[in-house]
């Protein structure tokens, strides 16, 4: 992996991460904004110590485990990837509450026009502070988008210290079988 230094990563604030989408997916992952070397790389869940990757392997929805960098094998999969909030930034509490209702808004139409079967937002927070629904807990949800339907996933972050990779593989596997079903 390239290394950056702390100016190159400060510099990448101002830098988009591209959706990784498709009409119809299967299911379009939702994380809550791209971070610093997410956004100098370009790629999604890019920090070494988020999970996001490992568990999409372990759950069973990637066939082996993918790098950032092969995020665009992702459709071929029925798989896609956005975020709530598109600018990035180094930690996610320096999100305001008016950039997250925004982003719900944003993600809404993106949903409704791209018709994944779900949207799976990875962090109950993220999604609680985007749909203004406050009693929202990890899993499927009973709003839609459309005939969307939604699941909330644990954070992958390696900061969410109460899930761990198996239990958040588990919770990841659950929304496979559904959208398999």
């Amino acid at each position: 992996m390239t290394r950056f230094t702390r100016a190159e990563l400060e510099a990448a604030r101002d830098r988009l991460v591209p959706d990784v989408v498709a009409d119809g997916l299967s299911v379009l992952f939702c994380g809550i904004n791209p971070g610093l070397l997410s956004a100098a790389t370009g790629h999604h869940f890019a920090r070494p110590g988020n999970r996001f990757w490992p568990v999409l392997h372990l759950s069973g929805f990637t066939p082996r485990l993918l790098k950032p960098s092969e995020q665009d094998e992702l459709p071929s999969y029925g798989l896609g990837i956005t975020n709530v909030v598109a600018r990035a930034s180094a930690r996610a509490d320096e999100l305001s509450a008016e950039e997250y209702r925004e982003g719900g808004r944003l993600l809404a139409l993106k949903v409704a026009r791209l018709r994944p079967r779900w949207l799976a937002v990875v962090g109950v927070t993220a999604y609680r502070s985007a749909f203004d629904d406050r009693g929202a807990r990890v899993g499927p949800q009973e709003r839609t988008i459309g005939d969307t339907r939604v699941w909330v996933l644990p954070n992958p972050s390696g900061l969410n210290a109460h899930w761990t990779t198996q239990t958040m593989a588990e919770e990841f596997a659950r929304l496979r079988v559904a959208a398999q079903a």
